[in-house]
């Protein structure tokens, strides 16, 4: 009986684990592609006649909701599900929604962190390009370059100092960010159901 059951279990082709989910790859990335399109748009529409204190305005808009958005990513794949159950059975609002950021952490992640993330970094560094060109005009070339070091400099400071602050923030609280985010998706018109991923 023994010697049978080892050779249907050798007999039975062993399945291996499906690595790349090729539909979400192909999803997320025309969704960045759209993404990436609007948020160059916008971020041009309100740049093209704003002034230097408008442009660091925007360019300080961008840098923080990357940040922000780097929270949400990373409280999602700290936060467990198991948080929200009991809101959910009490009908808290945002408590299903928050269920199903938790269940669905990497593509929570991948949106918030890979998506929203890189794209407001590119259009930080396309915003202070355009901040540099508006300060340094007339300037000599030395001047432009220290202009530009300083920018690029403090674009990227403020960005990896925001998120490593945001990180600890989003791994202590990771429960209370995601009941905020399922708060906030919970007045959109689409349908979070827990049970499906």
């Amino acid at each position: 009986m023994e010697a049978s059951d080892k050779q249907k279990k050798k007999a039975q082709p062993q399945q291996k684990p499906r690595l790349i989910n090729t539909r979400w790859v192909a999803t997320i990335t025309c969704a960045s592609f759209l993404l990436s399109v609007v948020m160059s748009y916008v971020s041009n529409e309100a740049l093209s006649n704003a002034n230097t204190v408008l442009s660091f305005a925007v360019l300080f808009l961008f840098i923080a909701l990357g940040i922000l958005f780097d929270m949400i990513g990373v409280a999602a794949t700290s936060a467990t599900e198991k948080e929200f159950h009991s809101m959910a059975a009490h009908k808290v609002r945002g408590a299903r929604e928050a269920v199903w950021m938790s269940r669905n952490a990497e593509k929570v992640s991948s949106i918030c962190n890979d998506v929203v993330g890189d794209i407001c970094g590119i259009i930080s560094g396309a915003t202070g390009a355009l901040i540099v060109a508006n300060i340094t005009v007339g300037m000599h070339a030395a001047m432009v370059v220290a202009v530009s070091l300083l920018v690029t400099g403090m674009i990227s400071a403020m960005t990896i100092g925001g998120k490593a602050a945001g990180k600890g923030v989003a791994i202590a609280f990771s429960s209370k960010v995601l009941a905020l985010c399922g708060r906030v998706l919970s007045l959109l018109p689409v349908s979070f159901d827990s049970k499906k991923s």
